[in-house]
């Protein structure tokens, strides 16, 4: 991430407006006024990006209970978000950014090492955002695996 945008607690996030799995258009101002967990994942029905999104979904009502709303971003075409969010159940939002303009502006497209490799793709992050969008927590290159988990407990959910 050398160029790449870092977002930093007590950031404003970046405002966008996306397409969600159903062609609805999903705007961060939506959510003024509640908490919002956005996070950005590689591919929809991938083994990681899967794992992720099913602890999100299966943690989903404690986090709503908490106050929070999840929405997964990911660089996918609407076809792919629906498949996802059917076979999988998924119980909250998925948008779509081709353009990548919104990975980019919250940094989560850069550079990576993918099986040893240098690679340009998705990183996989997290931003946790106040009621009035500010960033609270920003998390970058999080694991698939034990990342809800994680992030339960550094938001105080978890007794």
């Amino acid at each position: 991430m050398t160029d790449a945008v870092t977002l930093r607690e007590g950031d404003i996030a970046p405002t966008f407006t996306l397409s969600d799995q159903d062609g609805k258009m999903v705007s961060l101002s939506d959510f003024l006024g509640r908490k919002v967990i956005v996070y950005f994942y590689p591919a929809a029905s991938t083994p990681g990006c899967t794992t992720e999104a099913c602890d999100f979904r299966d943690n989903l009502n404690s986090l709503a209970a908490a106050g929070y709303q999840v929405l997964g971003i990911s660089k996918d075409e609407l076809p792919a978000l629906v498949k996802f969010k059917t076979n999988e159940r998924l119980n909250f939002p998925l948008l779509s950014d081709p353009s990548l303009d919104i990975h980019n502006a919250y940094g989560a497209w850069g550079e990576k090492s993918l099986y040893g490799k240098a690679v340009t793709g998705t990183l996989r992050s997290t931003f946790v955002l106040d009621e009035s969008g500010k960033v609270v927590l920003p998390l970058y290159n999080v694991k698939a695996t034990g990342h809800v988990a994680m992030l339960r407990k550094r938001l105080g959910l978890d007794a």
